[in-house]
């Protein structure tokens, strides 16, 4: 109803506000969050870093290490972390100067050198080798099935992005001459792996496995269309 302000004069009705939708695609709205998350991880990254005295690539290289378990060039490094050479070795150097990695000769070949962890640097990785635990908790409060689809999500990312050589090879379930895709009738644990001989569910996926090996690319397309059911 209008109402009349001075000199009696009827005053119009505001107009009645409307929520802004917004023009962004799905797909826009997806990098976003994934952004979001991206500079979360990013800030967990520095803050655990800094107080152990390495930048968040050193510990990277750490980690990576770690989880090989065995000596690796430098060109395997700056694979393994999706950089370039120059920044793999500025940061190798850096980390041989804080005797958390040393430079050696490999034993096949004398012209390789490989880099492993010292004492301190297994230490150092073991310490760093968790997950911020205020990630952890958000993932943990989501459903068995969020996690599931979530989960299937980040594999067909990794995958789509490995095709495209925007990122290093991950050893993950899908990619692996074990894994069988959809070939249990259980809706929880429609997968095999024949590693360890056991039913696997989406939420059980590997996106890094020690355990892996990497299947023939025909084999690999069979498994992948059994698995996103085109």
């Amino acid at each position: 109803m209008a109402t009349r302000g001075a000199g009696g004069r009827a005053k119009p009705p505001k107009a009645a506000t409307r929520p802004r939708v917004t023009d962004e695609t799905p797909e826009r709205q997806v990098m976003t969050g994934l952004a979001k998350l991206g500079l979360a991880l990013k800030s967990s990254a520095w803050r655990a870093a800094g107080p152990r005295g390495v930048t968040p690539t050193q510990a990277q290289i750490l980690a990576l290490l770690r989880a090989e378990d065995a000596p690796m060039r430098l060109s395997a490094i700056a694979d393994g972390l999706g950089v370039t050479p120059p920044t793999a070795s500025d940061a190798v150097s850096a980390l041989v100067a804080k005797r958390l990695v040393i430079k050696a000769r490999a034993r096949q070949d004398a012209r390789a050198i490989g880099v492993r962890l010292t004492a301190a640097g297994r230490r150092l990785a073991d310490e760093a080798a968790g997950w911020p635990d205020a990630l952890l908790k958000v993932v943990a409060d989501l459903t068995p099935a969020e996690q599931g689809a979530l989960l299937k999500g980040l594999v067909k990312l990794i995958r789509g992005l490995q095709v495209r050589g925007e990122i290093p090879v991950a050893r993950m379930c899908v990619t692996c001459r074990y894994f069988r895709a959809g070939v249990h009738a259980e809706p929880e644990a429609p997968h095999h792996c024949g590693f360890v001989d056991a039913p696997l569910g989406d939420r059980t996926l590997r996106l890094e496995c020690g355990d892996h090996e990497m299947a023939e690319r025909a084999e690999q397309d069979e498994v992948w269309r059994r698995f996103t059911g085109a």
